[in-house]
């Protein structure tokens, strides 16, 4: 793998120049093996095991327990829960052996080294992988990111949209969301930079990755750098481990929403900026956590989107979005869609995570520039299919100067991007949101 690096104001630049055929595997930035002492994946003792029944009674309702006592491990490797005096309750059967959690199977052939995906309170993504940490850890805490499906995580919330007085807004000046325990979600408040962008910060067992830096450089106003610090701290701690090293990426580093944060990464120690190559695809691990960077201008000269297996994102920054997309390129961004659109036939993807959120929650109506407060967003995750309606309508305005709304979005193809248009698609209504005073 030819790599080059070079000495900057961070700690490293890492050129992902993949001089493989993007079927070999490559892996741009690796990091060095720990002993097998400090890199061990956390085992729990099987005499720690063994939990006492509890009921609890409120309000002459009865509550069934969450763990059950074990006995000593059986002569054939299993373990058989003690007969318990029957409730009248009919408990569904799991095959769940808490003896086994800590390795990485069970006896059912199921993964699940740091928790039980089968417990009440976990929603039915947490079946397909590993995504817990363990409530005592004894020991350094190492994930294992091979998926059954996507990993477990939701936005089922309001981001903040700022005021009609930006200078009165007193919001966080970022807004951070744990989308699982891996993956974390922030977003620029709309009044300090009206674009508000996001940032993704994704964790490894030896590595996170932040994508993208934000449209503000001070961080007086954006104080991305202290932010994304107290995050891997925490998440280091609660792994007992040393904080990880960070690697920096942009979906393109011309756009000037994206990059203004990159600034205060100046002089951090264990920071390396990835840059591609445009050349082909290229990987980033973080330890298990393999990061894939596909080369997508049209938007950008130098588009890159982001593809993560672990929650099956792709992150496409200023390449489609719910907003105003402007093209800068026609045959870049067709082509660069028909490789999305390739790549989601052959790999999951449950969502598209874009840089930015434009579009209000009627179809068709987006904000207009400048605005810092927006009430009445548009969700920010779109679904895969998009990809086929961004993919037609690329086609539709290839070659013009034209304006074309979409539901979900608008192409701007070599016109202002305060440009309007009439013309609204047919068979979607055209619904006027609430105007906010």
């Amino acid at each position: 793998m030819a790599v080059a690096a070079q000495r900057a104001t961070v700690n490293a630049i890492v050129t992902l120049e993949p001089d493989a055929p993007p079927e070999a595997g490559l892996l741009t930035v690796i990091y060095p093996a720990t002993s097998a002492a400090s890199n061990g994946v956390w085992r729990q003792a099987a005499s720690r095991c063994t939990l006492k029944r509890r009921i609890r009674q409120v309000a002459g309702c009865v509550f069934p327990p969450s763990h059950q006592a074990l006995e000593p491990p059986s002569a054939s490797g299993l373990n058989t829960p003690r007969t318990q005096p029957s409730l009248g309750l009919h408990m569904p059967q799991s095959n769940y052996n808490p003896v086994l959690s800590g390795l990485p199977q069970s006896a059912t052939s199921a993964q699940y080294p740091n928790g039980n995906p089968d417990a009440p309170y976990n929603p039915p993504a947490v079946k397909n992988t590993d995504s817990c940490v363990p409530l005592h850890p004894a020991g350094e805490v190492v994930h294992q990111y091979n998926c059954a499906g996507p990993a477990p995580g939701n936005l089922a919330f309001r981001w903040l949209y700022g005021s009609n007085v930006a200078a009165r807004n007193r919001d966080p000046r970022i807004q951070v969301v744990q989308y699982n325990e891996d993956t974390y979600i922030l977003r620029e408040n709309v009044c300090v930079h009206w674009e508000a962008p996001f940032t993704y910060l994704l964790f490894g067992n030896r590595g996170a990755l932040l994508i993208d830096t934000g449209a503000t450089p001070e961080a007086a106003w954006y104080p991305l750098r202290a932010t994304v610090d107290a995050i891997v701290a925490r998440w280091s701690r609660m792994r007992r481990r040393k904080p990880v090293p960070l690697t920096i990426a942009l979906t393109s580093e011309e756009d000037i929403a994206q990059n203004q944060g990159l600034a205060q990464f100046a002089g951090r120690s264990g920071a390396t900026i990835a840059r591609s190559s445009q050349s082909g695809i290229a990987r980033i691990d973080l330890g298990d956590r393999v990061v894939e960077a596909i080369p997508t201008p049209g938007a950008h000269r130098d588009g890159v989107t982001f593809y993560d297996p672990y929650n099956d994102f792709l992150h496409t920054g200023d390449l489609i979005f719910p907003g105003k997309i402007n093209i800068g390129n026609d045959r870049d961004y067709v082509a660069s869609l028909q490789r999305l659109k390739q790549w989601s036939e052959t790999h999951p993807v449950k969502w598209l995570m874009g840089g930015h959120i434009e579009m209000q929650f009627v179809p068709g109506k987006a904000y207009p520039r400048f605005a810092t407060y927006k009430p009445y967003e548009r969700l920010l995750q779109m679904e895969p299919e998009l990809i086929g309606d961004a993919l037609a309508s690329a086609k539709e305005v290839a070659g013009k100067q034209m304006v074309l709304v979409r539901p979900d979005f608008i192409l701007l193809n070599g016109v202002s991007p305060d440009q309007k248009t009439p013309v609204f698609p047919a068979g979607v209504p055209n619904i006027n949101a609430p105007r906010p005073f």
